[in-house]
Formats: structure tokens, sequence, C-alpha cells
């Protein structure tokens, strides 16, 4: 019985000091991955990463990740013209079936997906904001983007007719989508600015942007699109993501 209970007491503490290091692994790991993340991305803050799955070490050993978990704030992503930015906010991904090279410098995702948020005051920055004649003596411009309900975008725009500005701003519900890396704003009906009649090309001039969005962290791609209280929010996935190398 004792020489059990001493086998007993040596197996808890041998586990116990596999659990530390595996813990201090993987802290480790989830800190140069970060960096890695960092440079590769060059990103102004260092990402979050936390690596699932336990135990890590043993992961490590067959040289695959299960589940790496990846957030970036403030991301800057390429506005389709290679000279414009467009932030987004929150970006979150989920990495499965994460591979990676002998001496570490190279990490691929079999597969990703995730989460993130195009605040409406960025997104308007891809509206004209700027007065556009739409008519003989009618100028009008988007002065506004908020959640119009039901994943719609309430698009405000505020319209001048011979000289008088209207008193109060139009506004129209609108859908959005996405295509090839676009987003796309498109108003469901036209608004009336002072009862002139208007070409309805014209008055969607005003109404309806697009934005393109390239250059995502290791190449995934945007999915989906809806709009919600705080920004349109997109949902990303990708295969083969590059997390650094």
């Amino acid at each position: 019985m004792r020489a059990l209970r001493i086998l007993l007491i040596v197996v808890v503490i041998l586990g116990g000091l596999f659990v530390i290091a595996d813990r201090v692994a993987v802290n480790f790991a989830e800190g140069e991955a970060a960096d890695r993340l960092k440079t590769t991305e060059n990103l102004s803050a260092t990402p979050d990463v936390s690596i699932k799955g336990f135990p890590f070490l043993t992961q490590v050993v067959g040289g695959s990740l299960d589940d790496i978990e990846v957030g970036i704030t403030d991301y800057e992503a390429a506005a389709g013209n290679g000279a414009e930015k467009i932030r987004i906010d929150d970006l979150r991904a989920d990495m499965r079936g994460v591979e990676f090279s002998g001496d570490y410098s190279s990490a691929t995702a079999t597969s990703a997906t995730g989460t993130a948020t195009i605040a409406y005051d960025e997104l308007l920055k891809t509206a004209k904001s700027e007065p556009t004649q739409v008519a003989p003596g009618v100028t009008a411009n988007v002065v506004g983007l908020s959640d119009g309900g039901n994943g719609k975008i309430k698009v405000t725009v505020e319209a001048t007719v011979l000289g008088t500005k209207l008193p109060e701003p139009v506004s129209v519900l609108s859908s959005v989508t996405v295509t090839d890396g676009t987003v796309r704003v498109k108003a469901d009906g036209l608004p009336k600015f002072g009862g002139v009649d208007i070409a309805e090309s014209r008055v969607r001039a005003i109404t309806d942007f697009q934005q393109k969005i390239d250059g995502l962290p290791g190449g995934i791609q945007l999915d989906k699109v809806q709009a919600a209280p705080n920004g349109v929010e997109i949902t990303v996935k990708g295969s083969n993501v590059r997390l650094a190398g």
C-alpha cells in the first residue's frame, strides 16, 4: 500500500508538472505567433492569439494545431484603389487545422471563419458626401448612415433646390450585400427631393454606392454582410490561410 501511495503521488506530481510545462509552452507560443502576425500583416498593435486544445505539446509534436483564435482591432484594409484604407473594427477569426514548418517560421490554416464590423462613419467615406447635381437646380449628398432595422441601412440625404436647402433631410432604407469582396449598398426605393421629378439613375448615383475591400489578414475573404446597430457586420472565411511566413 505504501508503494502504491508513493506511485500515485509521483504520478500526480508529474502530471502537475506536465500541465504547468504545457501552459508555459502555449503562452510562449501565443506570444511568438502574435509577434509574427503583427510583422507579417504590418499591424500597428499586437493582435490577440489564443491556441485552443489540450495538451498543446502533443499537438506540437504532431506538427499541427487544432484551433487558433485571432483577434485584431482597428485593422486597416485596402479600399481597392491601392491608396485609400478602410478601418475594420474587432476582426475575430477562428483558424482550424493549423500546420507549421519545422522552424516555426510559417503557419497555414486549412480553414478560417470569423466576424468583423465596419462602422457607419467609416463606410460613409465611400458615399458621395459632397453636393452633386442630380437635376437642373438640384444638388444632393449623403450626410449619414445608420441602422434601419431588419438588416437594412438607413441612408440620409440632404438636398438643395434652387439654392434653398430643404428643411429636413430625406432618408431611404437600403440593402447591403457583398460580391467578390465588394460591399454594395443599394436603395430599396427612391427619395423625393422637394417634389422635383428626377431620373432614377441620377438619384441612385447619390444613394447607391460600393466599397471594395482587399488585403484582409492571411488572404481571408468577405462572405456575408448585414446592417447592425454599430455598423455593417461582416463574416469572413478562407482556406489555406497564411498566419505567418
